[in-house]
């Protein structure tokens, strides 16, 4: 059964902070310890602490159209999530939209197509 998750975790974070706009994130992570999320963009006077972090709109605002074609998020919460733009370009099955959106994200980037 599919889980629900509403931003990306931190792992997540840290690694889509190494090459999406960090004024794409809509929250972010306060790294004192007990990794708590912030809704909001993060502060101008950022510290090694904070770590921006995306919702799920915002992680698909920054989903590219490729080749004339919207990404879409095919799933139910009883389902595995895929994000897809046709059947030759989509994200393994997730339990969660959020990890779907995350690994198509990573891929494109990975393929220069993001």
């Amino acid at each position: 059964m599919a889980t629900v998750k509403s931003f990306t975790d931190i792992l997540q974070s840290r690694k889509l902070a190494e090459f999406l706009p960090l004024e794409s994130a809509d929250m972010w992570y306060e790294d004192n310890g007990l990794l708590i999320p912030r809704l909001g963009h993060m502060p101008k006077e950022r510290t090694i602490t904070e770590v921006p972090c995306w919702s799920l709109a915002s992680l698909l605002s920054v989903l590219p159209m490729i080749d004339f074609t919207t990404p879409q998020l095919v799933g139910t919460p009883k389902t595995l999530y895929r994000c897809m733009y046709n059947d030759n370009l989509k994200s393994p099955a997730c339990d969660n939209a959020v990890d779907a959106c995350y690994e198509i994200i990573v891929y494109l980037h990975e393929q220069n197509l993001l």
